[in-house]
């Protein structure tokens, strides 16, 4: 990248941390961050101070992000802009956390300035913008949007001040969109101005909106000190690997709960198929022992078969021969007769 737009192929990332505080500095220029927040909020904002972002953030969340700014609105709302070049694993459950942390911290700082007049409508809004370069897996089911805006509402239409809103801009997925359509209006202009490198659509930019001439000399003004902007490409390359590296352990962790998952459940249905078995071993015992009486009844049932044939067979034999000596009498009394 450092060689490409040393030689004019492409132009400079605004979103890298030195290029992007430089150009975006809410105390320097802050009527650049306002118009950029303005646009993104729907309604005319204007900074009152910087906060210290001195939250610890959740597993050393920090090395993982290009840019955190926090900034307090002159109504007192609290904004918060990130930018990441690859997106958290979990983007709303720790988006939910950062912002919690932010409102609790608003929270202690008021309550310590008004102890005695204290009361919670004095807790105001806390923003939190997050603009991917690489977005999460969840934001590619909707290649058609580029701005996801959250708020908590009721399902049953009362209205209560949550104080915690959330907008979610995936610029992976905006330049596609853009590649498509070009530019159309000053927030999509800001966009691009962050996130493409383009040469073509960087003069594409300046024809439809001079106003960001300025802000481009600004930074080729800062890229004339060669040897800073190496070390400012070397920093972002090791933010990038520790992201890299980071984002590698999420997913192989991720992966090893979802196998350890899986495998048991799959010891869940072996011990059912073992239940299953071994219930099916009982009934065949049984379905055995049952077989084996019927077998010994119809044995005894054969055997006193046999007997009773035997008998019948003795009798018959008897009667035979009690017949036969009748009859051997009869034809001796009949020769007796008739000599």
């Amino acid at each position: 990248e450092f060689l490409d737009f040393c030689s004019g192929v492409r132009g400079l990332k605004l979103l890298y941390d030195p290029f992007f505080k430089e150009i975006m500095n809410p105390e320097a220029t802050p009527e650049r961050l306002e118009e950029l927040l303005s646009l993104l909020l729907k309604t005319q904002v204007r900074i009152l101070k910087v906060l210290p972002n001195d939250s610890v953030r959740i597993a050393d969340e920090s090395s993982l992000l290009i840019t955190d700014i926090v900034v307090e609105l002159k109504n007192h709302e609290i904004v918060n802009i990130e930018i990441q070049k690859i997106g958290y694993m979990f983007p709303g459950e720790r988006s939910a956390c950062y912002s919690a942390d932010l409102l609790l911290r608003q929270y202690k700082r008021v309550r310590s300035t008004q102890t005695k007049r204290f009361n919670y409508r004095k807790i105001r809004t806390v923003y939190t913008i997050v603009l991917f370069e690489t977005s999460p897996g969840e934001f590619h089911g909707f290649p058609d949007d580029y701005l996801h805006y959250f708020s908590q509402k009721s399902d049953t239409g009362i209205e209560l001040e949550l104080l915690q809103k959330y907008l979610f801009i995936p610029l992976d997925i905006f330049r596609k969109i853009q590649q498509n359509k070009g530019i159309t209006n000053k927030l999509e202009a800001w966009l691009t101005f962050l996130s493409n490198d383009e040469p073509e659509t960087i003069l594409k930019l300046i024809e439809a909106y001079p106003e960001f001439k300025p802000l481009y000399e600004h930074i080729y003004a800062m890229c004339r000190n060669v040897e800073g902007v190496m070390e400012m490409f070397s920093k972002e390359l090791q933010i990038l690997d520790r992201n890299t590296v980071q984002l590698m352990i999420d997913e192989m962790q991720e992966r090893i709960e979802r196998q350890e998952e899986e495998i048991g459940q799959q010891k869940g249905e072996i011990e059912q198929q073992k239940g299953e078995i071994e219930q099916q071993k009982e009934e065949i015992e049984q379905q055995k022992e049952e077989i084996a009486k019927q077998a010994e009844k119809s044995a005894q049932q054969l055997k006193e078969s046999e007997r009773q044939r035997e008998d019948d067979k003795r009798q018959y034999e008897e009667q035979l021969a009690a017949s036969m000596r009748q009859i051997a009498e009869l034809e001796r009394k009949l020769q007796e007769a008739l000599a």
